[in-house]
């Protein structure tokens, strides 16, 4: 089935309707008779042909917002290194052509993608903690590219085709776990990308969508969960990240009301309990009753919450799978969750 057109009405019924091209809310839309008389819901050769590839993928992940900067790439690679120190063959696709972090993210910088007549070959990273059967394939624009710090100034139809290739033309093997890196939005890329993985996508297979709790990252994630049901594409769960910051108070410089640092050495001695706790603190002001709300009235599962936490930082900046810290055990209990 099809996804709408990218330039369809926005309360589109989708044209695997039965009243595709005839409903109210078609009035005026360009789509109309293409829509009505079925020719948008016919196969997709190209889903076809990612419907072959992905045979010997046994679960696809998207990783889904709507809005950048919420944490999208860093929890689609901490996701996959989970999953592969689980003993679980992964593939981990970059997506987002205009700003793939991953390469970062996995430490994988500089690496380069090499091609065979079974297509191009993933660059695989050795995961700390993982055991023999370990197995985590990666593939990113970030490899293809000779100047890392290039921008690509590319239009929708070329993004697109790149997107096809991804789908296409990698050799992951057989894989327990795909997990796909998206960009932020719900335009052309995410319309390619369903309309290509749709066919493909069995039971179990969907979405996690991320969203940090103030009201103007919850505003473009609601558009996502919306993408989601117009489309079809199961939302597996909701997750908020950067809930709360939790430090370590021994970590911390105090500092008076004009910005003066205070004397850490007297504090210490007069109130030495203070340093053996932790801060725990809201960086962003949560909107109504948040993301956990969010999901309830979209009637999606809520997978839990990360903090914004230093250890996760540290390893997203050094592609390491998180360490033990405030953010590994709700990030465990989140795949838990999920798997």
């Amino acid at each position: 089935m099809s996804a709408p057109p990218s330039n369809a009405n926005e309360e589109c019924v989708g044209p695997q309707s039965e009243t595709a091209g005839k409903a109210a809310s078609c009035a005026g839309c360009p789509n109309a008779k293409v829509c009505a008389s079925g020719e948008l819901n016919k196969p997709n050769p190209e889903a076809l042909a990612v419907q072959e590839t992905m045979n010997n993928i046994g679960r696809t992940l998207l990783v889904l917002s709507g809005k950048g900067g919420v944490g999208k790439s860093t929890f689609a690679s901490q996701l996959a290194f989970s999953l592969a120190r689980r003993n679980k063959r992964v593939g981990l696709l970059d997506l987002d052509i205009c700003g793939p972090s991953v390469p970062l993210m996995l430490g994988l910088q500089g690496q380069e993608v090499h091609q065979s007549s079974s297509g191009w070959s993933p660059v695989y990273v050795d995961v700390e903690g993982g055991g023999d059967e370990c197995e985590l394939g990666v593939m990113s624009i970030g490899f293809l590219m000779p100047d890392p710090d290039g921008a690509v100034i590319w239009r929708g139809p070329r993004k697109n085709g790149l997107i096809q290739q991804f789908l296409t033309n990698v050799d992951w093997g057989e894989l327990d776990y795909l997990v796909v890196d998206t960009p932020p939005g719900t335009s052309d890329e995410h319309i390619s990308i369903v309309q290509l993985l749709k066919a493909s996508l069995k039971k179990g297979d969907g979405a996690i969508v991320i969203t940090t709790p103030q009201e103007v990252a919850m505003m473009d994630v609601r558009k996502e969960l919306n993408f989601c049901k117009q489309t079809n594409i199961p939302v597996i769960g909701l997750v908020e990240n950067m809930a709360t910051m939790r430090l370590a108070a021994d970590s911390l410089t105090f500092c008076d009301k004009q910005g003066n640092s205070v004397d850490m050495d007297a504090l210490r001695e007069k109130c030495p309990e203070i340093f053996n706790l932790d801060v725990s603190l809201s960086v962003f002001p949560q909107s109504g009753p948040g993301p956990r709300g969010m999901a309830e009235k979209f009637n999606v599962p809520f997978l839990g919450s990360l903090p914004l936490d230093s250890h996760l930082q540290r390893a997203t900046e050094t592609g390491k799978p998180v360490a033990q810290g405030n953010a590994h055990g709700e990030f465990e209990r989140i795949i838990d969750s999920i798997i």
